[in-house]
């Protein structure tokens, strides 16, 4: 079996390579933005533009789409070229080339709303409302996915994790370093999910060995967390003050909707210290129903309290 990997550059379509490099029965391309990556030789990689895929000399027989924008700052021009548009080129790749099985990498932030939700369905109803232009890309580029005649599935993770991350954990710890969390004030606790790379990658995997596919699944560790518990052990593990200053979710949300406004009007360099999106991330529940995903392909085959507890140790090993 024939595995192209798109993104393969980036966090986790990187990851998924190292860690099937050796996989019996599968070869592996990927392309990406970078010149060179360091994988196993096994691994045949390319710097490529997806408008470009018709210059691989190889045809797939599977197609995983995990390239697009996923910093939570960005205009939505940039979210639609970079998540929608390159969409439309692999699928036409595809569409050239025999129709190969598609594995689209969606997220579950097209759930997200400012409003707490629980065990989201993959058959629920999405938009016209989102948190972010990073959400509504991908949910545009879901409905083109929907339309390709070949066989395909779309993928909707939750927040992802492990060596390699450099938009969920980095940021907040960080953050915590220059003591300049807060304390999100909002009735009741917040839940959320995550998941490590590596438990990702293997469903990524049973994606595409699996004899037949439903069109979506919700992807976590099927293990709801509350928010505000995890962060403190995570800070507590990694020897980080925790959060002294308490705000109301309200007040928190209308700063970084004024933070935003000021970087898109002057406009400044880089991005706000905090947005709209990642204040919503924290300060409301969303959580995800995967029967789908534990019927299909089963649970995670490590734990999410083992994967966190040896993320963490390693972390600490390799601070400087």
């Amino acid at each position: 079996m024939k595995v192209l990997v798109t993104g393969a550059s980036g966090f986790i379509g990187g990851a998924f390579l190292r860690r099937f490099a050796l996989r019996e029965g599968v070869t592996l391309y990927g392309v990406g933005r970078r010149a060179r990556c360091d994988f196993p030789p096994s691994v045949r990689y390319r710097a490529l533009a997806l408008d470009c895929l018709d210059a691989l000399d190889f045809r797939p027989d599977v197609v995983i789409h995990a390239a697009g924008r996923a910093s939570p700052w960005g205009t939505a021009r940039e979210y639609y070229r970079d998540n929608v548009e390159t969409t439309v080129q692999v699928l036409e790749f595809c569409s050239r080339n025999s129709f190969p099985r598609l594995i689209f990498l969606s997220s579950a932030a097209v759930y997200y709303r400012f409003a707490d939700r629980f065990a989201l369905r993959e058959s629920e109803v999405i938009g016209p409302a989102f948190t972010s232009e990073y959400g509504r890309s991908k949910y545009l580029a879901e409905q083109y996915v929907a339309q390709y005649a070949g066989e395909k599935t779309i993928l909707r993770p939750c927040a992802v994790f492990g060596d390699g991350d450099q938009l969920l954990l980095p940021p907040l710890l960080a953050a915590a370093r220059k003591n300049q969390l807060v304390n999100l004030q909002r009735p009741g606790r917040a839940q959320s999910e995550m998941i490590h790379i590596d438990m990702l990658c293997d469903y990524l995997m049973q994606a595409a060995v699996h004899p037949r596919l439903r069109p979506c699944y919700n992807i976590s560790a099927a293990h709801p967390l509350d928010t505000q518990r995890l962060l403190g052990e995570v800070l507590r593990e990694l020897d980080l003050p925790r959060p002294q200053r308490t705000m109301s979710l309200t007040t928190a949300l209308r700063i970084a909707g004024a933070l935003e406004w000021l970087w898109r009007i002057l406009p400044l360099p880089g991005e706000p210290p905090i947005t709209r999106f990642g204040v919503g991330v924290f300060g409301y529940s969303a959580t995800l129903d995967v029967s789908l995903m534990l019927a299909d392909f089963g649970p995670p085959t490590v734990p999410f309290s083992a994967s966190l507890s040896h993320f963490l140790q390693r972390h600490k090993v390799q601070q400087p």
